[in-house]
This record gives C-alpha cells, structure tokens and sequence, in this order.
C-alpha cells in the first residue's frame, strides 16, 4: 500500500502545532506541579514539568476552608439549574421563530439580532433586577443574561433543517405547535442541546460579575467569588508578610500564597474540564448541524 510523504506544509505546520499546544498547555500544566510540590522546592523554584516533593498538604486547606464547600455547592445549583432555564427558554424561542407561519417573524428576529450590537448596560440592568425582588436571590445571579440570542439563531437554523413532514405529521395526529416542540424537535436535537448546554455551564460555572453585582450575602457566592477573595487575601497576605519579616521567610509565605493559589484554581477549574470528554462528541455535532444552514 502505497503511503502518502509528509510534505514540507505538512511538516511546518505540525511543528507550529506543537508549539502553540505547548505554549497553551505548559501554564495549566505548571499550575497542577506546583500545587502538587512541597514547600522547599515552590521557594527554591525548582518545579518545572513535574511535581517535587509531592503532597496533597495544599489541596487539604483548600478543602479544609468551608466557604469551598459553600461555594461548590451553590455553583453546582446555578450551573444546573441555570442551564435547564437556558436551554428551555432559548430552544422554544428558537422554534418559534423557526416557524414559517409567525406573524412578525422577521421584526422579532430583527430586534433579538439587535442585542448583540447594543445593550441596556449594567446600571440599567441593576435597577431592573432590583426593581424585581431579584436582588441578593439565587435568581439575581442566574436569570440576567440567561437567554444568548447567538445561542437562538444556532437552534433556530438547526429546527429549520429538520424534515417539515415531520410536523405535518404531528399536526394530523393533533399535536399543536407545543407538542411538536416537546415531541418532535427536542429529541431530534440531542447533539444541539449537549453543545448548547456546555457553553452555558461553562459561563455559568465561571461567572463571577454577576455573584459581584447582585449578590451580598456570603452563604449565596458561587465557586469563582469564593476563589477569587481567598486569592486575594492570600495576596494580601504574602505582601504584608514580605514588609514585616526577612527575605527568607517572606519567599517562604509567597510560596505557601502562590501554592495555594494554584489548588484553589485546580480546585475549581478541574471539575468543568472533566466534563468535557463525556460531551465531546455531541460538541462537535452540535456545533458543525449549526453551521449547516446559514
């Protein structure tokens, strides 16, 4: 069987790839050996592409501070319940718009479109969600911003694809337009809505402005405030150390600061990436059935 020579092209271009890939994955990968090394070799500096002195002492306090806890347990709650609203709302938007026989079809499309070139502000935004009870609740931080007109017009191209006999098909048994929807378009659409779902899990799960602007009380801070003020104390921590003790001892507290700062980012980052694999390939599906059909 005769074997295809890899060109020059093709040469060149694998070398650049594996160049970006390393540039790319090296950060990430640092992060994980120094959150993974012991203090002496994080202050000499010594970890590189592998963990030295390898302990789970940082992951410890990190687990051991029960605002992580909290934390978790309250992004875990947005993330689900915010993408099932997401996903629900954006897709029946979509079929709807996707039905040829929609008065105002194109006006409404028009208007959603136009949100993407401008938008109300956060000010303007605030003082709605406060006007609506909303402020300082569980729906403050998941409903603002929870319907994507970019994620519309991807269902809205996929359910214009689909097979109109289908529907016709629905109406003679007497389906109306909702059980078309729930009966026919959602199952045929698995792939979308895994690759839909994903992108909204990840922004919600990395979401902190929102937690910032309408949340006030601790007990309802997702995952990412929580990282973000135990990395900040631990900054402020390290530079109060390094103005009143030694050399030695202040590189000795960046370093506990810096390793702890990488586990609180494991910590929280890990979790979503471990998601990924399982919905790769309706991913990929979801995203080439939405680039179909301009």
């Amino acid at each position: 069987m005769h074997k295809k020579k890899a060109s020059a092209f093709d040469i060149i271009n694998i070398f650049i790839m594996i160049i970006l890939i390393f540039v790319m994955f090296y950060p990430f990968l640092y992060m994980i050996n120094v959150s993974l090394s012991s203090k002496l070799f994080v202050m000499k500096n010594s970890v590189t592409f592998w963990p030295r002195g390898f302990t789970l002492e940082w992951y410890k306090m990190v687990f051991g501070d029960s605002r992580i806890g909290i934390g978790y347990k309250n992004t875990i709650i947005y993330t689900i319940l915010g993408m099932c609203i997401s996903l629900l709302a954006t897709s029946a938007a979509a079929f709807a718009l996707s039905r040829p026989k929609l008065i105002f079809r194109k006006a409404i499309a028009l208007a959603m479109v136009f949100t993407i070139l401008f938008g109300g502000g956060m000010i303007p935004s605030f003082l709605v969600v406060k006007w609506m009870g909303m402020y300082n609740t569980i729906w403050g931080f998941i409903l603002p911003g929870i319907i994507s007109t970019y994620y519309i017009l991807i269902f809205r191209t996929h359910f214009e694809g689909l097979p109109e006999d289908l529907f016709d098909s629905g109406r003679i048994d007497g389906m109306e337009e909702i059980g078309l929807f729930f009966c026919i378009a959602v199952p045929l659409s698995k792939a979308i809505y895994a690759a839909i779902g994903l992108f909204v899990c990840v922004e919600i799960w990395n979401n902190y402005q929102n937690a910032i602007i309408y949340l006030r009380d601790p007990e309802l801070f997702p995952l990412q405030v929580v990282m973000r003020d135990l990395i900040i104390a631990g900054s402020t921590a390290g530079s109060i150390a390094a103005d009143a003790s030694t050399r030695s001892v202040s590189q000795g507290r960046e370093s506990v600061v810096t390793s702890l700062k990488y586990a609180t980012i494991m910590v929280s980052t890990l979790p979503i990436l471990c998601t990924y694999p399982f919905l790769q390939k309706y991913f990929v599906k979801g995203v080439m059935i939405g680039a179909i059909k301009a």
